[in-house]
C-alpha cells in the first residue's frame, strides 16, 4: 500500500456513511493511498481474502468497521461452525487447527451438539487477528466504511473511505473486493442483483416460489451466555412490550407441545468452552424478520433495534420464565455496552447476477447436464443442505428444499457480468434464493473468500480482468493452498494424493459418488474403486486421451479410481484454457 499524501478532493458538504453523518468542507483535502487489492468488509470471507491475496505477493487494503475480523464467525457470535467438518479447505482448516491448538484439541471443541467445532467469539477474532498481522502486505482499517466508488466507464477503481472523526480517504486499487454484509458494494458498482425469492418460472427449480417476492431468511441477534455461581448471574431487564408468547413453543417446557426439544437440550444445542452458550435459536427464538438490505445505514442501526430488544426479550424469558437465573450475558466476549456481539447474523443479502449463476439442479445432480457442467470451475466447497429460516416472515413462504450431495461453488459466481476490477464474495455471489441456504455457512463463505483473494492477485500479476482469468491456473493456485474444489470428503488435504483426485475430479476424468445424509452431504471420490471396462473406455474419453501422443491404454486392466488418477496425473499436461 502506497501513501500519496493529500490532494484537493471535492464533494458535497455532508455525506451520510454507515452509522451517521460526516461533515466535510466543500473542497477537502482528502488523504491519497493506492493499493493493489482494495478489500471492503472484514468478515468471513474479507479476512479470507486478504489473507491469501497478501500470501500471493499483493499489498492489500482490508478495511472493516468494527474492531474485530471475522463477521459471522467473530462478530457476530455464530461460533458454532455450520458443516464441512469433513472438509477441511485452506483456511478453514487452517482456523481449526488453531482453535485446536488454543483450546487443547477437537474433543475439547466438540462442546455442543449443533456443531464439531465451537469456540468463544473473543477466541475466534484473535485468531483471525493474529493470521492477518502475520501477513506484512496486508493493512487493516478497522472503523473505516465505504462512501463511494470511484470508477472509470464499467470499471471499478477504488473507493472513497470515511473513518470514525468523518475524515474521508481516496483509495485507488487494481481490484475491488466486496466482502459487505449486505452486498452494499456491488449494488453501488452498479451490477445487477436478485433480492428475495427467483420466480420457479425464471429459475426452473421445482421448490422455487410461484413468483419473485421480497421474503428473504431472517437474521438473528445472537447472545452469548455464560454460567454463573447462583445468584450472581447478570439478569436481563423486563423489555418494554414484552410478550412471552413469541416464544411459547421454542421447547417442551415452554409449552404446548410435550414431544418438543427440551430446554435443556435447547441451551445446550449452541454450547462453547468455558461454560458459555451461543443462543441461536430459530423456532420461537431469537430469529427475526427485518428487510435491512436497501436501507442506509442509519436506518439498519434503527431497525435492528428491534432485533436486539427481541433477543434480550428471549434471554429475559429463558431466565424468568424456563428458570434458567445461573445463566446471564457474558460480559467479557464483545467490547459493547450491552454485551450483544458488534453486528447481526445476516442470513441472506443482495445476490449478483454473475458470470455464472448456482442453481438447485447444478447441485443436486452436477453430472447430470453436460453443457452446464459448472462443478468443472469449482474454487469452494461445501456440504450442508438447504437450510432456510423464515418463520418470522409476515407473509407465507411456500417452497421446498431438494437433498443434495456435497457441492462446489464455481468461480463465475463471484465474477459481475459486466463490471470489471470488482469480485464479491460473502453471502453475495451468484446463486439463487433456495441455494443461498447452503452456500451462506461459515466454512463456505471462508473459502469463497480465499478463492476472490486468490483470483484478485493473479488478475493483477497476470494484468487481466477477473473475468478473462484462466480458471484452470486459479484452480492449481488454491490447490497449492490445500484448498478443496471439490468435495471428496475420502481424500482430504492431507492425503498424498490430495491434488491428483482433485484434479481427476474437476477435470471430469472421474465423477465423484454423491451422497445425502442430514446435516452433513458427502460425496466420494471412492480411490481403491476398481474401474470397469466401460468407466475406463468413459475415463479415458472424459480425459481427451485419444488427442495426446500416448501409447493405448489396456482397456483390460483392472485400475483403481486412484491409480488410473496418477496415471493421468503423470502423461496428461496439467489443465489450462478453462475460461468463463
Amino acid at each position: 500500500m502506497v501513501d500519496l499524501g493529500w490532494s484537493p478532493f471535492s464533494i458535497s458538504s455532508r455525506c451520510e456513511i454507515e452509522g451517521g453523518e460526516a461533515y466535510l468542507s466543500g473542497l477537502d483535502y482528502m488523504k491519497q493511498t493506492k493499493t493493489d487489492i482494495l478489500i471492503i468488509g472484514g468478515g468471513t470471507s474479507g479476512v479470507c481474502a486478504g489473507i491469501q491475496a497478501a500470501r500471493l505477493g499483493a499489498n492489500v487494503l482490508l478495511v472493516e468497521p468494527t474492531p474485530w475480523l471475522g463477521g459471522m464467525l467473530t462478530a457476530a457470535g455464530v461460533s458454532a461452525i455450520d458443516g464441512n467438518h469433513r472438509l477441511p479447505s485452506g483456511l478453514w482448516g487452517e482456523f481449526r487447527q488453531r482453535l485446536y491448538d488454543h483450546y487443547g484439541g477437537a474433543e475439547a471443541v466438540f462442546t455442543g451438539w449443533v456443531s464439531n467445532t465451537q469456540f468463544e467469539p473473543k477466541v475466534g477474532a484473535q485468531i483471525l487477528g493474529a493470521m492477518a498481522a502475520a501477513e506484512k502486505t496486508l493493512s487493516v482499517m478497522h472503523g473505516y466504511r465505504v462512501q463511494s466508488l470511484q470508477k472509470s466507464e464499467h470499471r471499478v477503481t477504488g473507493a472513497m473511505i470515511v473513518g470514525p472523526d468523518g475524515n474521508g480517504q481516496v483509495v485507488t486499487a487494481k481490484i475491488t473486493i466486496d466482502a459487505t454484509e449486505y452486498g452494499d458494494v456491488l449494488a453501488m458498482a452498479g451490477c445487477e442483483y436478485d433480492l428475495g425469492r427467483d420466480a420457479r418460472s425464471e429459475t426452473g427449480e421445482a421448490g422455487a416460489a410461484e413468483k419473485i417476492d421480497d421474503a428473504i431468511q431472517d437474521l438473528t441477534y445472537v447472545a452469548i451466555l455464560q454460567a454463573y455461581p447462583d445468584g450472581q448471574a447478570p439478569l436481563v431487564p423486563k423489555p418494554a412490550n414484552y410478550d412471552p408468547s413469541r416464544f411459547r413453543g421454542c421447547c417442551k417446557e415452554a409449552g404446548p407441545d410435550p414431544t418438543n426439544t427440551s430446554c435443556e437440550a435447547m441451551i445446550s444445542y449452541g454450547r462453547l468452552p468455558n461454560d458459555k452458550y451461543m443462543i441461536n435459536w430459530p423456532r420461537f427464538g431469537n430469529d427475526i424478520f427485518l428487510p435491512l438490505t436497501e436501507m442506509n445505514e442509519r436506518e439498519r442501526n434503527d431497525a435492528l433495534k428491534q432485533a436486539k430488544e427481541h433477543t434480550l426479550a428471549f434471554v429475559y424469558f429463558l431466565q424468568q420464565e424456563l428458570g434458567q437465573r445461573h445463566l446471564g450475558l457474558a460480559q467479557d466476549e464483545f467490547p459493547t455496552a450491552d454485551a450483544l456481539p458488534l453486528i447481526p447474523y445476516i442470513r441472506e443479502s443482495r445476490r449478483l447476477r454473475g458470470v455464472q449463476r448456482l442453481l438447485v439442479d447444478d447441485l443436486a445432480d452436477p453430472y447430470g447436464n453436460a453443457n452446464r457442467a459448472l462443478y468443472r470451475y469449482g474454487i469452494a466447497v461445501g456440504d450442508y443442505p438447504l437450510d432456510h429460516h423464515h418463520d418470522q416472515y409476515p407473509g407465507e413462504v411456500k417452497e421446498s428444499y431438494a437433498s443434495l450431495p456435497a457441492f462446489n461453488v464455481p468461480y463465475g459466481c463471484l465474477v459481475p457480468k459486466e463490471i470489471d476490477g470488482l469480485l464479491v464474495a460473502e453471502k453475495s455471489i451468484s446463486v439463487t434464493h433456495l441455494v443461498n441456504g447452503c452456500t451462506r455457512l461459515q466454512p463456505v463463505v471462508m473459502g469463497i473468500g480465499q478463492a476472490a483473494g486468490a483470483a484478485a492477485a493473479l488478475s493483477i500479476e497476470q494484468q487481466k480482468q477477473p473475468r478473462e482469468m484462466d480458471v484452470a491456473i486459479l484452480q492449481e493456485t488454491l490447490l497449492k493452498a490445500n484448498c478443496m474444489l471439490m468435495p471428496f470428503s475420502d481424500v482430504p488435504p492431507a492425503h498424498d494424493d490430495f491434488k491428483i483426485a482433485q484434479r481427476a475430479g474437476l477435470g471430469g476424468t472421474l465423477h465423484g459418488r454423491g451422497e445425502s445424509i442430514d446435516w452433513a452431504n458427502r460425496m466420494y471420490f471412492d480411490p481403491d474403486g476398481v474401474l470397469t471396462t466401460d468407466q475406463l473406455k468413459q475415463a479415458l474419453q472424459a480425459a481427451n486421451y485419444d488427442k495426446a501422443d500416448l501409447p493405448p491404454v489396456d482397456l483390460n486392466r483392472k485400475f483403481t479410481r486412484l491409480e488410473f488418477a496418477r496415471y493421468m496425473d503423470r502423461v496428461l499436461p496439467r489443465r489450462s484454457g478453462l475460461f468463463l
